[in-house]
């Protein structure tokens, strides 16, 4: 099965004719949701065509075949982008080489000594953090060590124990990694990292197969840190302006805040 043919049932899956506004002829539905043939009409597509589209064999959809479809499936703006990409996937590139952290991107963060900051490429592992990112982040791993995120919050218990909302925080973890990895098929390492996840960790699997689709710019986060007690955190997801796909996380919590407090301690620890 494709990915894009995953994609397509998981959503057709979510919706009913009565949503859609389709009469139902019968009580007995092979199929949740609607039917391939129920889709096409929605969308004003042959139902051959989206079939060989579902089945990955039409790599040369329109764009008003598209957006037609995710119309019909109802998708939000990340679910559009997402089938765009496993519609038409980008022609294999040479393994790319890891990019190393500017050594002004490093220092940035290094000079941010009261904001926890954390550089990663597009697969979670960690570039370089400062100090206090990484006594917020995963502070029980040595400092000189470069996890990887995903790793650590599938399958590091004492890193899962910090995430007081640890069943939201891995869900948009996959909704991401999905984005990402339709982005980049030909990312051996990330496929690498989604196969370990999925042998290693049944939640994980759980997850992936529901196809979440969701990008994370910025947010809360709350924490039970095993040193500073419970923070509420805000968080900004910011690509760094290259090619590399190397982004930057800042933690931030107001001035005054039990919070805040809680990062200034941690700030004179790691220092």
């Amino acid at each position: 099965m494709s990915e894009l043919g995953d994609f397509l049932r998981s959503r057709r899956a979510l919706l009913s004719p009565d949503e859609v506004g389709l009469t139902s002829y019968g009580a007995r539905r092979r199929v949740p949701g609607l039917r391939r043939e129920e889709l096409a009409q929605l969308a004003g597509v042959s139902a051959a065509y989206y079939t060989r589209l579902e089945q990955g064999q039409s790599q040369n959809a329109s764009d008003a075949v598209l957006d037609a479809i995710a119309r019909a499936l109802r998708l939000g703006e990340d679910e559009r982008a997402h089938l765009r990409n496993l519609a038409r996937p980008a022609r294999p590139r040479r393994p790319a080489r890891a990019e190393p952290v500017r050594p002004a991107a490093r220092q940035l963060i290094e000079a941010m000594d009261a904001v926890p900051a954390v550089i990663l490429d597009r697969r979670n592992d960690v570039l370089a953090w400062n100090r206090l990112g990484h006594a917020v982040v995963a502070g029980h791993v040595p400092f000189e060590e470069r996890p990887n995120l995903l790793r650590l919050l599938f399958l590091d218990e004492r890193a899962r124990a910090m995430y007081t909302e640890w069943d939201e925080e891995a869900r948009l973890a996959v909704a991401s990694l999905r984005m990402v990895a339709a982005a980049h098929p030909d990312d051996r390492r990330l496929a690498e990292l989604i196969g370990e996840l999925s042998v290693k960790s049944p939640e994980f699997t759980a997850i992936w197969a529901k196809h979440p689709v969701r990008t994370c710019t910025f947010g809360v986060k709350r924490l039970a840190h095993p040193v500073a007690g419970d923070l509420e955190l805000s968080f900004e997801n910011m690509l760094l302006p290259d090619e590399s796909g190397q982004r930057v996380i800042l933690y931030n919590a107001p001035s005054g805040s039990p919070t805040r407090n809680a990062l200034d301690m941690l700030g004179v620890m790691a220092s």
